[in-house]
């Protein structure tokens, strides 16, 4: 009876044992409000709607875990899904784990993964670009900069010191078709047929000190039959280049970079993205941020500024409510939306429009 006792008592620990060396953790955001964008179309219509796409971040839940597999290494895994907060439905084309899907191994010299996942861009601009994926903000001038993941991907990360570096590549980088819309590409790929159909890849490296940090990043994507943003043909390239940094101040942060476009597949390929902001703490809760952005196109008259700003007061560290504004003014045949928080609000040809909002975000 002794024996059944201690081998009872055992079996009893083995769930104890195993949760010290493993941990999963259920996380999420949802942030919503009621924006009001005018100047909608050719006939100047104004629209109030609830987001679909953004407030201030995007909506999402998720897990994410890790396991201590001894001398340093461990495995990881996170699973994130996007939902639209104003009718629940999910976005990334109705994936279920449309932002992140991924499992890998980590260690002293960094991190491997495979899945759905961040390409090095996102990284690259994550602090110098102070809104990030705001109503108003980097997603209205370029659609792709609050999306940039692929599928089918192997991520290497890795940070020493201040050097971080980090590289993808995928072998098929949309294999859900989301679009026309800012998260879809329609781009499969994995095609033996043709095995640079719908390929992508990216690189980074920054320096990051207690202060200040930069980074440096390009990301390359293929095209494939039948994608979008004029990627028809597997010959076809989309890349991006950045350079980025930011600056820590006393109760400052400001940031700047630039993201130079060659898409193959427009009749005006190349473009750069310039941005400049600056968040500042007026109290310890209430924040205000702004940001200027500036597309030009080379050897053509399409151009565009955007103008942001948002104040943000937190009620604690997990709720917030917020109120940001921004207006744009595109020149020659651009029809840029002020607002990336939904689709379908996109100006006369070298229209102007104003946007605002109100919401409030809570973080679990």
């Amino acid at each position: 009876m002794k024996i059944g006792k201690y081998a009872a008592g055992l079996l009893a620990a083995v769930p104890l044992l195993a949760s010290a060396q493993s941990s999963v953790t259920l996380y999420g955001v949802v942030d919503t409000g009621v924006e009001f964008v005018n100047n909608v179309g050719a006939a100047g219509n104004s629209v109030a709607r609830m987001n679909t796409l953004t407030g201030t971040v995007p909506s999402r839940w998720g897990l994410r875990g890790t396991e201590d597999l001894g001398g340093g290494l461990k495995s990881v895994f996170v699973l994130e899904s996007g939902f639209a907060p104003d009718s629940g439905t999910a976005n990334q084309g109705g994936r279920l784990f449309g932002r992140q899907a991924l499992v890998g191994l980590s260690g002293k010299w960094g991190q491997v993964s495979f899945g759905r996942q961040y390409t090095m861009l996102f990284w690259a601009v994550l602090d110098p670009d102070i809104l990030g994926p705001n109503a108003f903000g980097s997603g209205s001038m370029d659609s792709y900069i609050p999306n940039t993941r692929a599928d089918n991907a192997i991520a290497y990360k890795g940070t020493f010191g201040g050097l971080t570096v980090g590289g993808t590549y995928s072998f098929g980088r949309d294999v859900a078709n989301a679009g026309p819309s800012p998260a879809g590409t329609n781009c499969a790929g994995e095609n033996p047929a043709d095995k640079s159909q719908c390929r992508e890849w990216s690189a980074m490296i920054g320096w990051d000190q207690k202060t200040w940090g930069i980074t440096a990043a390009y990301d390359s994507q293929r095209g494939g039959p039948g994608a979008f943003a004029g990627l028809t043909s597997s010959s076809f390239r989309d890349d991006r280049a950045s350079l980025a940094g930011y600056v820590l101040l006393d109760r400052t942060k400001i940031g700047a970079g630039v993201i130079r476009r060659e898409n193959q597949g427009s009749a005006t390929p190349i473009s750069a993205l310039y941005y400049i902001g600056a968040a500042y703490d007026i109290t310890p809760a209430f924040t205000l941020a702004g940001q200027v952005y500036y597309l030009n196109y080379n050897s053509s008259d399409n151009k565009s500024m955007l103008y942001a700003i948002r104040g943000m007061y937190n009620f604690s560290k997990r709720t917030a409510v917020y109120a940001t504004a921004g207006f744009i003014n595109n020149d020659g045949n651009l029809t840029l939306s002020v607002s990336g928080a939904q689709a379908g609000a996109n100006t006369k040809p070298g229209g102007q429009q104003f946007g605002a909002m109100l919401g409030i975000k809570h973080i679990f």
